[in-house]
């Protein structure tokens, strides 16, 4: 039999400023931004009450390793892609695939309650960063191979054209 929890002013503040947002932010995000509506509440009754709201099934906790966990308002079994170059996570609007619980249960004999299944890479903003990137990198890099040798009498002397003068 599970406890049953009162309803408290700062875990209905953190819920609420939890699911305003699909950016799965840190307990640090979500701290900040109740601290706009109660000035006065700690990062302590913060991570208190998102362990709260994670055992009571309102949420969801994506842990990342043991320093970095972000938080989902959407309880709701759904997957993520997680980026490794900025960080962000985005829910991925995929059918969850139910068939996988059952083989793990038929192949293991485990009894499997549910699954998080995350799908790592970069982004498509950070890919796009990463183009442009490259595209500047190359149009400097073929720029500088164009420039000009006269003027400078050690460009000429390693000038491996065929006319060039030496």
């Amino acid at each position: 039999m599970t406890k049953a929890r009162r309803s408290t002013r700062q875990r209905e503040t953190i819920l609420r400023v939890l699911r305003s947002t699909k950016s799965h932010p840190t307990a640090d995000w979500i701290y900040d931004q109740t601290r706009k509506y109660i000035p006065n509440i700690s990062l302590g009754t913060v991570y208190r009450n998102l362990n709260v709201l994670r055992e009571m099934g309102e949420i969801m906790e994506l842990n990342y390793g043991p320093e970095l966990s972000r938080y989902d308002g959407n309880p709701v079994n759904h997957y993520h892609f997680f980026c490794q170059s900025c960080g962000r996570v985005f829910d991925l609007e995929l059918p969850v695939q139910t068939g996988l619980e059952e083989m793990v249960e038929r192949e293991s004999g485990h009894q499997v309650r549910g699954h998080r299944l995350e799908f790592y890479g970069i982004c498509h903003d950070c890919l796009a960063q990463e183009k442009e990137a490259g595209q500047k990198r190359a149009s400097r890099e073929l720029k500088d191979w164009e420039e000009p040798t006269s003027g400078n009498p050690l460009n000429s002397a390693f000038d491996s054209r065929p006319n060039a003068r030496h």
